[in-house]
């Protein structure tokens, strides 16, 4: 423990060599810790937008299958933050952050194409990512927080961010949602 609260560690990376799109997000919430799975409160939409754009029932699924799919599908997982401290899951009470070594996702990712930000907090460390000679894009974020965007809204952008990068979505996507 430390002046400022709790240190708290995040979760390790979901990648292999397919991976060549990289959803960064910033720090795990409570729940995902509590749980140790990336996206595990009931309300984040990260599961649902994924599952409507790939026709498959991620949400109902364990865990372990939706990683799965996840790789299968050429999507990786990580956060800029390896470690903190916070209270609550709000980005905005993240104090003393350790960045994660994003640097070494060239050497565990080859096929490698972009990078994606989940949020404004995550986007802050853009200038990381684009040091990696890959396209670096930001996507609204998952989060219960982000509700001046609809489901819909952020779908149809979630989805024209993977399509661009070679990630296959299986509904149409339109400027105008899903």
């Amino acid at each position: 423990m430390t002046a400022g609260g709790t240190r708290l560690q995040g979760l390790p990376p979901v990648l292999d060599p397919r991976t060549r799109l990289v959803v960064l997000g910033s720090f795990p919430s409570v729940a995902s810790l509590r749980a140790q799975q990336y996206y595990a409160h009931p309300h984040n939409q990260f599961w649902m937008i994924l599952g409507a754009l790939w026709g498959l029932p991620l949400r109902d699924w364990p865990y372990a299958d939706r990683l799965a799919a996840l790789l299968a599908h050429g999507l990786g997982l990580w956060d800029v933050y390896a470690e903190c401290e916070r209270e609550g899951s709000l980005d905005s009470a993240i104090r003393a952050p350790r960045l994660n070594d994003v640097a070494a996702l060239r050497q565990h990712c080859p096929a490698l194409r972009a990078i994606a930000h989940n949020g404004g907090e995550s986007w802050r460390h853009a200038r990381l990512t684009r040091a990696l000679g890959v396209s670096v894009e930001r996507l609204p974020s998952t989060s219960p927080a982000n509700a001046s965007w609809s489901l819909a809204r952020k779908t149809a952008a979630w989805g024209a961010v993977l399509a661009r990068h070679g990630v296959p979505v299986r509904m149409a996507v339109t400027s105008q949602g899903v």
